[in-house]
């Protein structure tokens, strides 16, 4: 790669990530319905937390079928079964965050854009949520890392990637 074409792709690439962190974010609660009243706003970082040790998003209580909408716009980068989560759907959206969504009754199986607000899915009790009252679990997560976010407590490295989902839907709102 000569010098020249390694200028063109650091400054497409400069572009690129720049374009993802200037697209508006404003995210919606993720539950058709739903309140701020429907989450335990403590529940972020909670522990002592099951096998993850740390609970990394808010649940947001709702019932079984309620539909569940993106909170953002983006592109679904990942639709499937994950062990504890469940079914569950990852959408990639501005500022190169990955929005989270698990418990899921059932999801649309095709890999798509999607707008904010629109259905990705049904609240229920997939994953370990079996047994327990149904809810969506919604995380946030930035791919660029946040050392800000550091803690020196248990998992404090992960705190620089995960972001407060309770605390940016009240921004979005």
């Amino acid at each position: 790669m000569t010098c020249r074409h390694l200028y063109i792709f650091l400054t497409a690439s400069a572009v690129v990530l720049g374009i993802g962190f200037a697209i508006p974010e404003q995210p919606l609660i993720p539950v058709a319905g739903a309140t701020v009243k429907d989450w335990n706003p403590k529940s972020f970082w909670y522990e002592p937390w099951g096998v993850s040790g740390v609970h990394k998003g808010i649940d947001v209580f709702a019932p079984q079928g309620r539909d569940v909408v993106s909170a953002i716009p983006g592109v679904v980068i990942y639709q499937g079964h994950l062990g504890i989560g469940g079914n569950v759907v990852a959408v990639l959206g501005p500022k190169w965050r990955v929005h989270y969504y698990a418990h899921l009754a059932n999801s649309d199986p095709s890999p798509r854009f999607l707008f904010r607000g629109e259905k990705l899915g049904l609240v229920g009790t997939s994953g370990n949520a079996a047994g327990k009252p149904s809810h969506l679990h919604y995380s946030a997560v930035s791919l660029v890392p946040l050392p800000w976010h550091f803690s020196s407590g248990k998992q404090g490295w992960k705190k620089m990637f995960f972001l407060d989902p309770g605390a940016l839907l009240q921004r979005g709102a």
